[in-house]
């Protein structure tokens, strides 16, 4: 399976990992210059996988072929959803967990983190996961089938710690989409902790930063 993924391993044996997925049209490669800006006393003990997407059309741009963890049909994301695609990319993301339990690495050591369609995935798959995970790092994304949530959360992860970033500026998935599903989550009782930034559709340094300090306390 982790041929499919970038892996970088921690000059320690790996006493965590972080499961990192990327957005539409890209690939492991795009958040692999992250984890040399991350701290020290994270990096050298975490094991972090970078993902390759399935390549499938993707209607909105013409049905051309591109790497992605799902389809999209218009620019609201949250209208018309491609619920089959979602479910088949969290049985991916299922078998990545599965993969670092087989090596040792307890699920509450475990972090999923995504940007913009991986972080729809990473969301929709940790508040469903049937053990404890360590926590979400959910970044320029929205929560996807929102409607669903409610009725498929699993009591293992009813308390994980869910990290949420947005641009203020995002012309890809707007900042409400964002915010709104940082204060269903809220409302559902988790713990999130909501960041605005600056920026379009990207990550910047200060967003590194906070990720970097937030992965830390959850990865000691």
């Amino acid at each position: 399976m982790t041929t499919n993924a970038v892996v970088i391993e921690p000059p320690e044996s790996a006493t965590a990992s972080v499961i990192w997925l990327h957005g539409l049209g890209s690939d492991g490669h795009d958040f692999e210059p992250i984890v040399p800006q991350l701290p020290k006393n994270l990096t050298t003990h975490t094991r972090f996988i970078f993902p390759h997407a399935p390549h499938r059309p993707i209607t909105i741009n013409g049905g051309m072929i591109m790497p992605g963890w799902y389809d999209v049909f218009g620019m609201d994301l949250t209208v018309k959803q491609d619920a089959q695609g979602i479910r088949d990319s969290e049985k991916i993301l299922c078998n990545y967990i599965a993969e670092e339990m087989e090596r040792g690495i307890s699920t509450k050591r475990i972090v999923l983190a995504g940007f913009s369609q991986g972080g729809a995935i990473v969301l929709h798959t940790g508040l469903r996961y049937s053990h404890p995970l360590g926590g979400i790092v959910a970044l320029s994304t929205y929560l996807p089938l929102a409607d669903t949530v409610e009725n498929e959360i699993h009591t293992a992860n009813q308390q994980i710690p869910i990290f949420i970033a947005h641009g203020q500026a995002d012309p890809v998935i707007a900042f409400e989409h964002g915010k709104n599903s940082a204060v269903k989550l809220e409302k559902l009782g988790y713990p999130v902790e909501w960041q605005s930034y600056n920026m379009e559709h990207n990550v910047n340094m200060d967003e590194i930063f906070e990720i970097g300090r937030w992965l830390s306390v959850r990865l000691p």
